[in-house]
């Protein structure tokens, strides 16, 4: 039998621990099918610092969350074991060391991941856990920036870099790679022309305002197949209007519903493992941003819970 989120009917809401959607610890339950775990590291950023404490905001606005998923029909808490694994404490001050404690802690869990960061350098260390897992993956990567750049400043290891490094190593099914959000300028055309060269498929914001929700799930659907699918989010993807709280704002975003929407639209596909990034509450107001992430982790634990046999 699973252990659920602690019974709001006896506990309020706002009172006790604040564990991602009140549920148990890892260490009070015999077994984890997913884990929802926090990397609180961000030295891989170019702009505004701050989403080191992004992990603990998300959990404490994560308070409302309930058991049942409408708009996927599932209980995910019920179906699967779901726990809260804490974070995984890493270097602040070495990037590469932080990458490789990483990769140790993730590789450590006998239970697919929900990361919470953290800035998108998190990425790389998880990919590599999870193709040591399944192999090379279909990677959906949502964002307003590519984040397949070279270096920065001569850094190889940064939070513009994650998904170039990734393919670079091996890590991921060129088939199937997509980005969704993208927007803003870039330094120069080269940035999309080697984004190409990598695998990647791009559809704009633009393109999900103008081909709608129903036409970019289909042809997202259809680039990943049944491959093994890893699901990665900057909660920059959405407008500043619904994510202020992220260190690279970007106007002309997704909205929470569309973000979410499409997230739905996964159902039934090949979801091994995901992770929410760039949540930065201190630039953020009245929750919004920590909102939006807690729901879009909620999210990604229905997907994954609707993966198991009831």
């Amino acid at each position: 039998m699973t252990k659920g989120p602690v019974d709001s009917a006896r506990v309020p809401r706002f009172a006790g621990p604040a564990t991602f959607a009140r549920l148990p610890r890892i260490d009070e339950v015999e077994r984890a099918d997913v884990a929802v775990v926090g990397v609180p590291f961000d030295s891989g950023v170019s702009y505004r610092p701050g989403a080191r404490f992004g992990p603990a905001a998300v959990r404490e606005a994560s308070r409302l969350l309930r058991p049942y998923h409408p708009g996927l029909d599932v209980s995910p808490f019920e179906r699967v074991q779901v726990v809260d694994a804490g974070d995984i404490a890493v270097n602040p001050f070495r990037i590469e060391d932080a990458i490789e404690s990483i990769e140790a802690a993730a590789g450590a869990m006998d239970a697919r991941l929900v990361t919470i960061g953290g800035d998108h350098t998190i990425a790389l260390p998880l990919l590599r856990t999870a193709a040591r897992r399944h192999g090379p993956v279909a990677l959906l990567h949502f964002d307003a920036h590519l984040d397949t750049w070279d270096t920065y400043f001569d850094a190889a290891y940064t939070h513009g870099t994650p998904f170039r490094r990734a393919v670079e190593e091996g890590l991921l099914d060129t088939e199937a790679l997509g980005h969704v959000g993208i927007r803003g300028p870039l330094y120069g055309k080269k940035d999309l022309d080697d984004d190409r060269r990598l695998g990647f498929g791009i559809v704009t914001a633009a393109d999900v305002l103008r081909r709608g929700l129903d036409e970019v799930i289909d042809a997202l659907r259809q680039r990943i197949g049944d491959r093994p699918l890893y699901v990665s989010v900057d909660i920059d993807v959405l407008d500043p209007a619904h994510a202020p709280g992220t260190g690279t704002p970007e106007a002309g975003g997704l909205t929470s519903r569309e973000l979410l929407e499409i997230l739905r639209g996964l159902a039934g596909c090949h979801l091994i493992g995901a992770d929410v990034v760039e949540v930065a509450p201190a630039y953020d107001h009245a929750e919004i941003t920590s909102v939006a992430a807690s729901h879009v982790a909620y999210d990604l634990v229905s997907l994954l819970a609707l993966r198991e046999n009831p």
